[in-house]
């Protein structure tokens, strides 16, 4: 650009940082949606977004939206949030939790967010600092390495074993670990794999992290979707061996993602991390920030207490029966391998054997072909941390799982290598 004459220079730019550390579900589909063929009739498969929501079989419960009416209907939660409807909506956020605990939290205990989301920016920013590091499971929520490389805060992986359901290498973690290590971050049920930890293993976590001299990252995002033989136990149950940051929200177990409620509950009897300074900074950092829509904190006492034993049997039930049919489907098809059958969350990661295809390079190569062939949107596992997997959500409609399970087949007879060998053995 001139004027008169000479070239204009401008001063500004972009963040080249935030350029380099924008990986996350949402922008991955993006790239993947421009692929699918417009003149395909066919509807797409979305196996890449974990939002039931949309569905009128994992609609929520309508005693779940009608506080949220009420709140609204009122009037009285057009402004700000103050703090006579912020602690009515952490006081009841605190009893609700306690519920599944050894020991009661207060209201002082929890934070609200706007989402999960926030929640995880809101601890990544509080430990960002020079030379310090957290440790991340490979594979992960992408959103813990995409906050965490824009603020310059180490990441190291530490990997989930499939053939242990999945479970944290725990010997890697120590290895892993120094003296600039502060936390470790464990999602549980877990997102992308489908399973659900035990006791015993949550409990090994925390002796881990006592050993260290750090503190646990709980993301209970999906907390109690758990359809297998293991029930959900919430990792503030161990906060009196190791300090507990328990992250969480409605928008799962609830199936409202667009109301975004989010929360960090200190779950840490022994004031840990208060003394470190760690709730003071949480608290610093949300006063910087947004909260939550106000009608919805008011409405949350009354979302909470409404009877709820049928809808969430009922969600359980549906997600027990896709999970168990994609598991099926897909160990049907010799270019995959399912290890595990999924026992929660609404996602599971599937391994992509490309010894069985002809002219498939790797997991994004199949997910941009199967994109444009198919229709069919599907995460690969290298947006997750694990190439050559991928990563597959059942909340959505059992004849989506089925249908797209017969164009994955279709996929896999057209690409198929010749005389490929015997597809790999499951692991149950």
């Amino acid at each position: 650009m001139e004027m008169n004459g000479k070239e204009e220079q401008w001063k500004f730019r972009g963040n080249e940082e935030l350029n380099k550390s924008s990986l996350s579900v949402r922008g991955t589909l993006n790239l993947l949606s421009k692929h699918l063929n417009a003149d395909d009739p066919r509807p797409v498969v979305p196996f890449g977004l974990a939002d039931p929501s949309v569905y009128p079989s994992f609609r929520t419960s309508p005693s779940f939206v009608q506080p949220l009416v009420d709140a609204v209907n009122s009037g009285n939660f057009n402004s700000y949030p103050s703090s006579h409807v912020i602690l009515p909506a952490r006081t009841a956020l605190a009893e609700y939790i306690s519920k599944n605990l050894a020991y009661q939290l207060s209201p002082e205990e929890v934070f609200l967010t706007i989402g999960c989301s926030q929640a995880i920016e809101a601890i990544i920013s509080v430990l960002s600092r020079p030379a310090a590091n957290i440790l991340l499971p490979r594979p992960f929520f992408p959103l813990y390495k995409s906050r965490a490389d824009f603020q310059r805060l180490e990441v190291r992986h530490f990997d989930l074993i499939p053939e242990k359901n999945w479970e944290v290498d725990l010997e890697a973690i120590q290895v892993l670990a120094d003296h600039n290590t502060v936390a470790i971050v464990v999602i549980n049920p877990n997102n992308p794999c489908g399973s659900v930890y035990t006791y015993h293993h949550l409990k090994q976590i925390a002796e881990t992290a006592r050993k260290l001299g750090v503190f646990v990252i709980s993301d209970e995002v999906y907390a109690h979707i758990a359809f297998g033989k293991k029930p959900f136990v919430p990792m503030g149950e161990f906060g009196s061996i190791a300090p507990v940051l328990t992250l969480g929200s409605l928008s799962k177990r609830w199936s409202v993602p667009g109301w975004r409620l989010g929360w960090i509950v200190v779950t840490d009897p022994h004031r840990t991390l208060e003394k470190h300074g760690i709730v003071e900074s949480i608290r610093n950092y949300l006063n910087m920030t947004p909260s939550p829509p106000t009608f919805i904190q008011a409405a949350l006492p009354q979302i909470l207490a409404q009877p709820s034993d049928e809808f969430f049997s009922d969600l359980l039930g549906l997600l027990r029966e896709n999970a168990n049919t994609l598991y099926e489907k897909m160990n049907e098809i010799p270019c995959f391998t399912c290890p595990n059958r999924p026992e929660g969350s609404m996602l599971a990661m599937v391994k992509l054997n490309l010894e069985q295809l002809e002219g498939i390079s790797d997991d994004l190569d199949f997910c941009n072909k199967v994109a444009k062939e198919e229709s069919v949107l599907i995460i690969p596992g290298s947006a997750v941390g694990m190439k050559n997997w991928l990563r597959l959500s059942f909340g959505i409609e059992r004849c989506s799982i089925e249908d797209g399970a017969a164009r994955l087949k279709a996929f896999y007879e057209r690409h198929a290598r010749p005389n490929n060998p015997a597809a790999a053995p499951l692991v149950e």
